[in-house]
């Protein structure tokens, strides 16, 4: 079967959101939610009167929720979907259809192991081979490790014709070996970014991410250990693949790899989408989706989904002058999102 392109929520949040504009049907407002979402929502998120209404009649609700306003951007969005939950697990599996359309200049799944014919599409973009020329550690105007500037020094020829298929070939080779190493040690071979005056430890930083988030500790605990302490065998059964991309997001285009993990279950299932790595932007970020049905409320399910990213974008000078146009244009982008989500799921 045949899947047109959806369009996906956020997977990091971005310096610009693209908007679509899709009509859905309201879904008749019924007076309560499933038991532990409505503890979630209670004890966790305090929705008020108004925004529990709206759901219920069919809304999306999209909120910007407390985090570290100088690096952390964090989002809540919900809608009800009358669709059923396998639908929409096909199409996030279906990722490179998933993921196309305005915005994504390439999106592929990576085979496993990874192998270098699945970066033959990863072209790096003309500002990034020329800021490449002048890295060095400390100074870099993309995300990457010592070990990686070190490499492009010793194994590029900026002056020869060819330096741009030089550098290519290096990413690609680099690329293989950072996914394959992950699947082999976890976060204790994510990368440590040297483009600024500090080291950024990727795995310190997504460590407190996910410490930052209650819902994991309370309500999804086996999702919680299966991200922290990847590739140890998961509690629940969990299908999970991994996908890199780029994407024209932002104020430049930004190349990223995601591990995307699928937990499904008779009451909920999980979707999280963890960032390895972005060569522009992002430390960190993770995506959690919860699919939970509602038989009270009929055929269908609540879509949830939590969003949170860390940056070095947000602080300084010009982050705090921008902080709270990101945090909008984020949420806005958001409830466009789920509008999108719903249109297309249901049309189906």
């Amino acid at each position: 079967m045949h899947w047109p392109a959806l369009k996906p929520l956020p997977l990091v949040l971005s310096f610009t959101v693209l908007f679509v504009q899709i009509h859905s049907v309201t879904a008749p407002a019924q007076g309560t939610f499933p038991a532990r979402l409505d503890s979630y929502f209670t004890k966790i998120l305090k929705l008020t009167g108004a925004e529990r209404s709206a759901l219920l009649a069919g809304k999306p609700l999209a909120k910007n929720l407390d985090a570290d306003p100088a690096k952390e951007v964090a989002l809540f969005g919900a809608i009800w979907i009358s669709a059923p939950t396998a639908r929409y697990v096909t199409a996030v599996k279906d990722i490179e259809n998933f993921e196309k359309g305005p915005g994504f200049l390439a999106t592929k799944k990576i085979s496993e192991p990874a192998r270098l014919e699945d970066f033959t599409q990863l072209r790096l973009p003309d500002d990034d081979l020329a800021d490449l020329k002048s890295c060095k550690v400390g100074d870099c105007a993309l995300k990457l490790s010592e070990e990686t500037l070190a490499r492009v020094r010793k194994e590029v020829d900026f002056s020869r014709s060819d330096a741009r298929a030089q550098v290519e070939m290096l990413m690609r080779r680099l690329a293989v070996d950072y996914v394959n190493a992950y699947r082999e040690g976890g976060n204790s071979r994510l990368a440590v970014y040297r483009d600024g005056a500090k080291p950024t430890f990727v795995a310190n930083e997504f460590r407190e991410l996910v410490g930052n988030m209650p819902e994991l500790a309370e309500y999804l605990p086996s999702t919680r250990q299966y991200l922290l302490d990847y590739p140890k065998p998961p509690a629940r059964p969990i299908t999970s693949f991994f996908y890199w991309q780029e994407a024209a997001f932002g104020l430049k285009p930004t190349i990223r790899i995601n591990h995307v993990a699928i937990q499904e279950g008779p009451d909920a299932t999980i979707v999280a989408s963890k960032q390895l790595y972005s060569s522009h932007y992002f430390w960190t970020a993770l995506e959690l989706r919860a699919l939970i049905p509602d038989p009270a409320r009929g055929s269908g399910f609540w879509f949830v989904t939590l969003n949170r990213s860390r940056s070095d974008g947000l602080s300084g000078f010009v982050g705090r002058m921008i902080r709270g146009k990101v945090r909008e244009s984020a949420r806005s982008g958001l409830e466009s999102a789920l509008v999108s989500t719903k249109g297309r799921l249901e049309a189906r």
